[in-house]
């Protein structure tokens, strides 16, 4: 029996009549979706690589400078998928600098940051927003701040759109996808809040990737559906206790397996697959806490062997091990940044500089004589390597 995964209606748009695609509600149903047999093997193997990646970060001595380096390295690979070119290196040098040659595109991943943090920080309070269409508004106000001048149009931040939408092609006519009508997205999402919110008995991780699928379907946002799409998958994970801390950076697989991210989101629009799609993202998220696993693991061994090597300099000096400490959460440094973040004088700073240079942790990476800018190059590496393989 085929599945009814939603129905089309036809507006005119532009003076074209087009077929845009309206979602049924969540869950799956008609049949309801199997979690069955290898959809449940394939939770169960995603749950205890992500089980593995909580222990492995729990071994790296600061849990908030793991959780730095995998925000925004989320940051960055999530906005890559809709096509910016700035990578983890350009948004560390310009937090510490205020200096990128990709400004458009640092200032996109940044927005991210900005808007995990806040969502995440809503949802810890007592009296914050839940999680709902409202969050996700306010997530994307801040996602899409200033996006209007470099994108070249008001891309409405924080609004639900009035206006159709599409994916792909020139206009509607030849798009790939056409979202469903203005006047339909405010009830979707009302539908959406009730299921995320309701008791549903499928595994909370298989939840979220359905969660995605529906958000990415509704598309209810002029730009910016894509990442506020796969940011939902992180609030759910934290909300519903998955994970205690966003350090899954689900996108580098979607980013990996990009064209079979995009057919297995069309095939359940198309197909009612929901099978497929939840297959394929229960893989992704093996995939992303195996590499998180090996990730956690290489900076916990650098971190130690860099401690040893300092501790063992005879010009080491408490600032220098201070600043060692404080580099996985500002692995690019300047001497004022580091005489900032220790509390001290500057030349307290540049002699703590000069030091962890010496043993070869801070290499110097502008060129320049004034205004020298170092980088943790190990840790930087360590943190990155597993996109250079994919």
């Amino acid at each position: 029996m085929p599945r009814t995964t939603g129905n089309y209606r036809n507006s005119t748009v532009a003076g074209e009549t087009v077929r845009a695609f309206v979602p049924a509600t969540l869950p799956p149903d008609g049949p309801p979706l199997r979690v069955e047999g290898p959809i449940d093997a394939a939770c169960a193997r995603a749950m205890a690589a992500v089980g593995r990646l909580e222990v492995a970060a729990s071994l790296v001595p600061s849990t908030e400078w793991f959780l730095y380096g995998f925000v925004r390295k989320e940051a960055v690979l999530t906005s890559q998928i809709e096509g910016t070119e700035a990578t983890l290196r350009d948004v560390l040098e310009f937090e510490a600098t205020d200096r990128t040659a990709h400004e458009d595109d640092v200032a996109e991943v940044c927005n991210y940051v900005e808007a995990l943090t806040y969502a995440r920080r809503e949802l810890a309070k007592p009296k914050g927003l839940p999680l709902s269409a409202r969050l996700l508004c306010e997530a994307h106000r801040r996602l899409m701040r200033d996006a209007g001048t470099r994108r070249g149009g008001d891309k409405k931040p924080g609004t639900i759109r009035t206006s159709q939408n599409w994916v792909g092609g020139t206009r509607p006519g030849n798009a790939r996808f056409v979202p469903p009508p203005a006047d339909a997205v405010p009830g979707l999402l009302a539908d959406l809040d009730r299921w995320i919110h309701g008791r549903d008995p499928l595994p909370a991780l298989v939840k979220a990737g359905l969660a995605h699928v529906q958000f990415e379907t509704i598309h209810p946002f002029l730009d910016g559906n894509g990442r506020i799409g796969r940011l939902l998958i992180t609030l759910l994970l934290e909300h519903w206790g998955v994970m205690r801390s966003p350090i899954l950076y689900l996108s580098h697989s979607f980013k990996r397996h990009q064209r079979e991210y995009y057919d297995r989101l069309s095939a359940v629009r198309t197909d009612g697959d929901w099978e497929g799609w939840t297959r394929f993202y229960l893989a992704c998220v093996d995939e992303a806490a195996e590499d998180g696993v090996s990730v956690a693991q290489r900076i916990f061994a650098l971190t130690a062997k860099d401690r040893g090597r300092l501790m063992s300099h005879t010009g080491a000096t408490v600032a220098a091990i201070h600043l060692l400490d404080l580099l996985p959460s500002n692995p690019i440094v300047t001497v004022p940044r580091a005489a900032a973040l220790l509390g001290a004088t500057a030349p307290t700073a540049r002699k703590a500089v000069e030091v962890l240079e010496e043993i070869g942790v801070l290499h110097e990476t502008s060129g320049r004589q004034r205004d020298r800018v170092y980088a943790y190059q190990a840790y930087l590496q360590a943190l990155t390597a597993d996109e250079r393989r994919g």
